[in-house]
């Protein structure tokens, strides 16, 4: 996967997270997926389409503790426990993301089509992402825990 994907995805969700909820997530160290498993609480995933058969996913993968200063935060109220409103709310921040992301992606020369999000709410599930391509991990902190930000690309049909 090239750098700038990775680059965009790391800037959209810091000014994503920065305007609508004022929460400054700090960044770590990019890696490649060794085990096709995430652990997270709630999960938005976004699939991508794009121009030549150019393919890919992106998943944003929440601790409790930080979905819920983050949601807290962006809608003014204090929310105390995993609920639908969590739920919506981390697929909105999932379809701003990948759109920020794809809007400049789109001014490079990259365009494409973006599915509707995916949302799991489930303390401790799992994200397997299903593809041969690497998948890049973020790692992501903030003042009340955690999320990381993964992304995979291909071309062709399973990668």
């Amino acid at each position: 996967m090239r750098a700038e994907f990775i680059n965009e995805l790391l800037n959209a969700t810091v000014t994503v997270l920065e305007t609508m909820a004022m929460v400054t997530p700090k960044p770590g160290r990019p890696f490649i997926k060794k085990k096709r498993i995430s652990v997270g609480d709630v999960t938005g995933i976004i699939g991508m389409a794009g121009e030549k058969g150019l393919q890919g996913t992106f998943a944003i993968s929440f601790s409790e503790s930080c979905i819920l200063y983050v949601v807290s935060e962006m809608l003014g109220e204090d929310f105390t426990e995993l609920n639908d409103e969590i739920r919506d709310a981390v697929g909105e921040i999932t379809n701003m993301i990948s759109g920020a992301a794809r809007a400049k992606l789109a001014d490079m020369g990259y365009h494409f089509d973006m599915a509707i999000p995916t949302v799991v709410c489930k303390k401790e599930h799992t994200i397997t992402q299903v593809t041969k391509a690497p998948v890049v991990v973020i790692p992501f902190q903030t003042e009340k825990g955690g999320f990381i930000a993964e992304a995979t690309l291909w071309r062709g049909s399973a990668g």
